[in-house]
């Protein structure tokens, strides 16, 4: 399964490396449960959030990463496992007081299935073990019927996960701003390529970007933590502004002034295809997150960043961040 920030408008879990630099710098920041020694999972542990998040957590607690094709790494217990393989997961999650599940198989054919089933999987193995918590990194977005594939199956995971024994923690974000984030590097790709774009209307569409620094901090704060358990928290960055704003506030740190010309006629299918050719991004995984553009992505409350003690950090630090790294 894949495990990697992938959303524009959801939780856009990249590259499978590890993130670097100022990143690492705040996991000191992190708050929860973490005087405690726990031993916690990470499934999708190689990913984009999987590899600092299981650094962040190292620190603290005995950490199992959990991986189809787990990295050499003596640094951390590492496991070999599908998170649809039931019987595998529940070997993992032995003796495990908190799971990670970081999993989303956008990318393949059937990632609405693969998802379910891998929910279905880590919720039984979780309640199997008598582990304390879940916790959920899944996507902003309402709308009901009106929700994408993505984030149809980023909700739909939550509630698979929630309907076991085991308290659930969900924290549901917009685009991460970091290195890694697909969503980041497209933004980035058609800042550098064009000088001249041709837009979808979803650049009008309102979102709220969240540095992959401040998500690191807000997964590692929930560990253990009580007062998460059974909770929904939105991660939402200082910020709320359109694809528009976002695309242009990247060029200017890049240098770049390009012309944006909004346009009607872009239909979802068209702009997957626009997004391919001018970008890292591959068809099967643009499709289904331009779909969900046009669903505004913002969040409602912030109790997460007074749970743990952290200050957010803004779009522009974000962005300089990332291109350090």
């Amino acid at each position: 399964m894949l495990a990697t920030v992938y959303s524009l408008a959801g939780s856009s879990h990249g590259n499978g490396e590890p993130t670097r630099g100022s990143d690492r710098a705040t996991f000191s920041r992190a708050r929860g449960a973490q005087d405690t020694l726990m031993r916690v999972a990470v499934i999708g542990a190689s990913g984009t959030i999987g590899r600092p998040l299981v650094e962040a957590l190292s620190q603290t607690h005995e950490v199992v990463g959990v991986a189809r094709r787990p990295p050499r790494d003596n640094h951390v217990n590492w496991v070999a496992a599908d998170a649809t393989d039931a019987v595998a997961i529940s070997s993992a999650l032995e003796g495990i007081d908190v799971v990670y599940h970081l999993v989303h198989s956008l990318g393949s054919a059937d990632f609405e299935e693969r998802d379910r089933a891998a929910a279905t999987v880590v919720a039984e193995g979780a309640a199997k073990v008598g582990a304390r918590q879940i916790v959920y990194l899944g996507g902003l977005g309402e709308g009901g019927s009106e929700l994408s594939s993505h984030l149809r199956s980023r909700a739909e995971t939550a509630d698979i996960l929630a309907g076991g024994p085991v308290p659930l923690t969900t924290l549901r974000a917009a685009m991460i701003v970091g290195p890694g984030s697909v969503a980041f590097e497209t933004i980035l790709a058609l800042v550098e390529r064009l000088p001249v774009m041709v837009c979808p209307r979803w650049v009008s569409v309102e979102t709220q970007p969240v540095a992959l620094a401040d998500v690191l901090t807000a997964l590692a704060g929930v560990c253990g933590e009580s007062a998460a358990f059974g909770q929904t928290f939105d991660l939402g960055g200082p910020e709320v502004m359109t694809y528009r704003t976002m695309l242009e506030r990247t060029a200017r740190l890049r240098g770049r002034h390009p012309l944006l010309i909004e346009v009607p006629f872009l239909t979802p299918r068209l702009s997957s295809l626009w997004l391919h050719l001018v970008t890292p991004a591959n068809v099967a995984v643009a499709r289904p997150l331009v779909e969900g553009l046009r669903i505004p992505t913002v969040a409602h409350d912030d109790r997460i960043w007074e749970l743990v003690k952290t200050r957010r950090t803004t779009f522009e630090e974000s962005v300089r961040a990332a291109l350090r790294d």
